[in-house]
């Protein structure tokens, strides 16, 4: 492929990357607004959760599909099906309607996110892979500081279905420039081998199942949940093993840095983006501030984020990849252990310096794993094992968010018992009048229940984070220049 051609094909992939990582933060801003046309308050999380679900659940199936049907191909299907849950989302009329539309577009998101990484790994050499993983999480913390910005002007200007329609014009002028500049897309198999329908079905529900019954816990029907997701993942195994051309090929786990990103990327995950869940929430709820000055509470995380991938990724062909990962899980550590002890006396900035720590972290260990990966395994396993590591640090930031949810609530609860309050008459509005422009309203003691479990919350975070940083001692010594690729 020509330079200009390239240089075409990648303001394309980094459109893409921009439309799917911002989608989470512009349709948070709007939510308020959907929810009081549409109503339906009671189920206003499922259309974070089946978006988050449906694009979670689909990221292995659509690195196996790339690696036999091509990248471009599965590209553009990704992205059109994207398109097409945005249109549906603008258009829908009740919350009901909302929440299948927001399936369809996470269905579309699973596949945009891992093919950009995959297209990047495809079409570039290892020294140019590193400096492109960096500014591919530049893209990744730009979205997440503009999106909330994005979605409030869109909602207080227009309507909150532009939210959705926005996603048209950057979205389609990135397939275009994409299908009009790649001609040439390398077939990585030269006989389609069966799809490993059953695989990618039990995985699906597999995940569905862990994921409902972690969001259920504390109930008898989490038993259910969980106990099926067992079963699930127990079959899938067999069926992996069994597999002619499996979805998930258990052979890649054999190989220890293909293990230690995994696994790096579950529990980083969780720590990570199950926090950025309730730091907004402690800044709102318990230092009384506004929801704007919330997201500028996020802001440093974004920036330190960005720079540290883009250095990170730099630094990486010129020392060991494995030191460049444990200073990375040293920060986040050091951030997580900051964040617990946050009390309502923190000030905002305090806050700000933790969660840039922890930002850091983050933005020095993901693109490390990434191009790692992306030397080492053969190409024909380059989509599944991308993929694969793109879904383990998603699953991780899932499950941290249920989990953290679920402590948060019992642990308020416990508290607010010891104080002589009623846990079942306490709200949301008792803790954040929603009135736009209006300060948050707190009982001294509740703001004080809340804050004391949010930091015990933040516990669970440094435990976390502590286990990613010892799964990180595990990673093999060298360089990235210096790992064997097997074809």
């Amino acid at each position: 492929m020509s330079p200009k051609r390239l240089q075409i094909v990648t303001i394309g992939v980094l459109l893409s990357l921009f439309l799917a990582s911002m989608e989470g933060t512009v349709v948070a801003t709007a939510m308020p607004s959907i929810v009081a046309q549409l109503g339906g308050f009671s189920i206003y999380s499922w259309v974070f959760a089946i978006y988050m679900l449906a694009s979670t659940t689909t990221v292995p199936l659509y690195g196996k599909l790339s690696d036999v049907y091509g990248r471009k191909r599965v590209y553009a299907a990704a992205m059109s099906l994207f398109l097409v849950g945005s249109v549906l989302c603008g258009l829908a009329n009740s919350m009901n309607q909302l929440i299948l539309f927001r399936a369809i577009q996470g269905l579309g998101a699973g596949g945009v996110l891992p093919m950009a990484l995959i297209i990047i790994g495809e079409l570039f050499s290892v020294e140019k892979r590193a400096h492109m993983q960096g500014l591919f999480s530049g893209v990744w913390g730009v979205s997440s500081v503009i999106g909330p910005l994005i979605g409030g002007f869109l909602v207080d200007q227009i309507s909150w279905h532009w939210v959705f329609y926005i996603n048209l014009i950057p979205g389609s002028l990135a397939l275009i420039l994409v299908l009009a500049a790649w001609k040439v897309d390398k077939a990585t198999v030269h006989i389609r081998k069966k799809l490993d329908i059953a695989g990618a079905i039990l995985l699906t529900f597999g995940v569905l199942s862990l994921l409902l019954g972690l969001n259920e816990l504390g109930k008898s029907i989490a038993i259910f949940f969980l106990g099926l997701a067992v079963v699930l993942f127990f079959l899938l195994y067999f069926v992996e093993w069994r597999a002619v051309d499996p979805i998930l090929p258990l052979h890649l786990f054999k190989d220890r840095l293909f293990v230690v990103a995994n696994l790096h990327g579950i529990f980083a995950g969780w720590a990570m983006f199950g926090s950025l869940a309730y730091i907004p929430l402690f800044v709102q709820a318990v230092l009384g501030t506004t929801a704007t000055m919330a997201g500028i509470t996020l802001t440093p995380m974004s920036l330190s984020w960005t720079i540290a991938s883009v250095y990170g990724s730099r630094i990486i062909l010129k020392i060991s990849f494995r030191t460049v990962a444990l200073a990375g899980m040293v920060m986040l550590v050091i951030g997580s252990f900051f964040m617990t002890t946050i009390t309502p006396e923190t000030s905002q900035f305090l806050i700000m310096v933790y969660t840039s720590l922890m930002g850091i972290g983050m933005g020095l260990s993901i693109p490390v794993f990434l191009v790692a990966i992306q030397t080492a395994v053969a190409r024909r396993d380059l989509g599944v094992a991308t993929s694969t590591v793109q879904f383990s640090r998603n699953i991780g930031g899932t499950i941290g968010v249920s989990v953290l949810g679920v402590f948060l609530s019992n642990r308020l609860a416990s508290l607010l018992f010891q104080n002589g309050m009623d846990p079942a008459k306490i709200s949301l509005n008792n803790l954040i009048n929603p009135i736009p422009g209006a300060e948050i309203i707190i009982d001294q003691s509740l703001r004080m229940a809340l804050g004391t479990a949010i930091a015990n919350m933040f516990s669970i975070t440094l435990v976390v984070s502590i286990i990613s940083l010892i799964v990180v001692f595990f990673t093999p010594h060298g360089k990235v220049t210096q790992l064997q690729i097997n074809d």
